[in-house]
């Protein structure tokens, strides 16, 4: 909520136009359309902003505490965010469901509260979707700076590469761009794929359903897609990406953008997401549950990159 305070205020467009000299206090606050009452109070949220790394700050000569953007900042500023979908009453709505949801048999608290899945939800609620969209094109200009920059070698030796599940394409693009010898195409849902802006020549786009077929590659890759499945369908579509792959020695592989329970910084916040997930029948593993589910699929191996925290890169070799 402090988060969506501060993008409606305009609170990153401001600190974001200093150029990256500190922003006192109350040089935010005479920037603000706020009441000058409210000064204090703007200062305790910002203690929040500043906790969860959206700023940093420093003490002012004056005493006063100065605030500077950091590397998510940027990505907050000068951007018209229609919303935030966990915190649209659609979704908060569920959770007052949940003690009702374990008491019954529904799949999940989505189910408990509308009779329906979040994804069911969203297909009659456009707004949703976009809203949906949004925030995974966000949190992929963020996650997929850092795997660019920091784990390049991943994509070592790459030609062809199928996003599975890649929405509108946000990180094949930056895929494309960074690496332009690589072959990207996004395989998603018919609807989505439909609407998504196909101005990259180097991106091609597939209509289709994970668990039927994914389109041959060197590398399929997967970012937050099956934190959304059960066990089981985690290994049929991991199967399926094993089918459009060649062997590890011809530099076949599947890339995962996941959260390992345990192993990344920020373990304190990694439950939070997990019970998060019960909304939407998913759940995040620790290792242990990742390598059972590998094992299943028919791979061999394994090994986890941490990044950005809380989550890691996971490649996976046939």
């Amino acid at each position: 909520m402090s988060l969506k305070c501060a993008v409606e205020l305009g609170i990153f467009d401001i600190i974001d136009a200093g150029d990256g000299k500190p922003i006192t206090h109350s040089m935010l606050v005479s920037k603000l359309s706020i009441h000058h009452s409210k000064s204090d109070h703007l200062r305790r949220m910002m203690h929040v902003l500043v906790q969860s790394g959206f700023f940093a700050t420093q003490r002012h000569d004056n005493g006063e505490d100065a605030y500077l953007p950091t590397a998510f900042s940027r990505y907050f500023a000068s951007n018209k965010i229609i919303g935030f979908l966990g915190l649209d009453p659609l979704m908060l709505t569920p959770w007052n469901h949940l003690s009702e949801w374990f008491r019954g048999d529904e799949p999940t608290p989505f189910h408990t509260a509308y009779g329906e899945s979040m994804w069911d939800l969203m297909a009659r609620r456009p707004r949703l979707q976009t809203i949906f969209n949004e925030e995974m094109a966000r949190d992929t200009r963020v996650m997929m700076g850092l795997v660019i920059t920091e784990c390049r070698g991943v994509f070592e030796g790459v030609k062809t590469l199928v996003d599975v599940g890649g929405n509108t394409g946000a990180s094949a693009r930056m895929i494309s761009n960074a690496f332009p010898h690589i072959q990207c195409t996004v395989l998603d849902q018919p609807h989505i794929v439909a609407a998504a802006a196909k101005d990259d020549a180097r991106v091609k786009y597939v209509g289709g359903d994970m668990f039927d077929h994914i389109p041959s590659a060197d590398v399929i890759f997967l970012k937050w897609i099956l934190h959304d499945w059960d066990e089981d369908e985690c290994v049929m579509i991991l199967k399926k990406c094993k089918e459009a792959i060649p062997s590890r020695e011809e530099g076949g592989k599947v890339i995962l953008a996941e959260m390992v329970m345990g192993v990344e910084k920020g373990t304190e916040t990694q439950p939070l997401w997990d019970v998060g997930m019960m909304l939407l029948g998913g759940k995040e593993r620790d290792e242990f549950e990742w390598h059972k589910i590998f094992s299943s699929a028919g791979f061999t191996d394994y090994k986890i990159t941490p990044i950005l925290g809380m989550r890691s890169i996971i490649e996976v070799y046939p």
